[in-house]
């Protein structure tokens, strides 16, 4: 146990740590002055600051009395938890009560005898010691506790995340597209939607393997993805080859846009597709939807309208976007 004793008598300071040494203490640092202590506690630079298990703290001494300095250790971060011992020539009421209320735990008079000084030592540092323990328990639980809430969110995340593409989920899109719904309900702006499929993907696997079907998932998903700019915006695969995105506060022009470029970016990455009639690269089809949220919608329209769009998308060719609505263009 470390031991810091501040007392401006030379002869108090001889006599207290005589009788700490004999008793077992020996890491016992002795100064002068409250300003000699600051230095040593690094309450001005934390990262100089000796780490002590007890502080005596004389009350009368020149520059700054001990009650003072034990309010300022009191109210420095690092030493809060170090108790203080005050020393007093006397025990008088308005002392003891200055002191207490700078923080200190407990005091001892100039003439306190050994048995009782040593007495109150031990059961100081004791209740110190259960303290430490207590407050490193705490500090283990806090740090587990953190530690399962990190593993907890790793595991929602991946619970929200597709395994092969590493885009949303179906059940990450569910829940996305009921908050920005109440949203958009709330605001009164409006929630497009785009369903996409890759055409004739049954054909692709059936030619190149489940593989190579695996790693044309992939490399749409990461072709989609780079082209959606807003945080807001949420890519999906909402089952299979089928992929949904999500765009908040956008009206049907908006989305017809995002969804021809889309459609464009796929098309010119040239995924090699030899069984397509029409072309020899992947394509895709896309079905848009919009709607402002009320009361007389749900996101049930906002899907039916959708996957309508994307059956008259397959319907005409293949390879194109096409709109629940007719779209007015410039």
């Amino acid at each position: 146990m470390k031991i810091l004793i501040v007392d401006d008598s030379e002869d108090s300071l001889l006599l207290l740590k005589t009788i700490l040494s004999k008793a077992g203490f020996q890491e016992i640092t002795c100064v002068t002055s409250a300003r000699e202590a600051f230095d040593i506690l690094g309450v001005d630079d934390p990262e100089q600051a000796q780490f002590f298990d007890l502080i005596f703290m004389d009350v009368v001494m020149p520059e700054m009395d001990g009650i003072e300095a034990c309010r300022i250790i009191k109210s420095t971060h690092h030493l809060q938890d170090i108790p203080v011992i005050t020393i007093t020539a006397k025990d008088e009421e308005k002392t003891l009560e200055a002191a207490f209320n700078a923080g200190a735990i407990d005091y001892i008079t100039k003439s306190t005898g050994k048995v009782v000084l040593l007495a109150r030592t031990r059961s100081v540092l004791s209740l110190k010691k259960e303290r430490d323990q207590r407050k490193a328990r705490e500090e283990d639980l806090l740090a587990t506790t953190k530690l399962l809430e990190k593993a907890n969110e790793q595991l929602r995340q991946q619970s929200l995340q597709d395994g092969l593409t590493g885009i949303a989920n179906r059940r990450r899109f569910d829940e996305k597209l009921s908050e920005e719904w109440e949203r958009g309900r709330r605001d009164q702006r409006p929630i497009s939607l785009m369903m996409i499929d890759i055409d004739q993907f049954k054909l692709y696997n059936d030619e190149y393997g489940h593989l190579a079907g695996d790693d044309c998932l992939k490399e749409v998903a990461y072709l989609l993805s780079k082209r959606l700019k807003r945080p807001a915006d949420l890519l999906s695969r909402y089952g299979g080859e089928e992929f949904a995105v999500l765009l908040p506060e956008t009206d049907l022009n908006g989305a017809w846009d995002v969804a021809e470029e889309l459609r464009t970016e796929v098309e010119q990455a040239g995924i090699f597709h030899a069984k397509l009639a029409y072309h020899e690269v992947v394509t895709i089809s896309l079905g848009v939807s919009a709607i402002i949220p009320g009361l007389n919608n749900t996101t049930n329209d906002l899907l039916k309208q959708a996957d309508e769009a994307l059956y008259r998308a397959k319907s005409n060719g293949r390879n194109r976007v096409e709109t629940f609505l007719t779209l007015e263009k410039e």
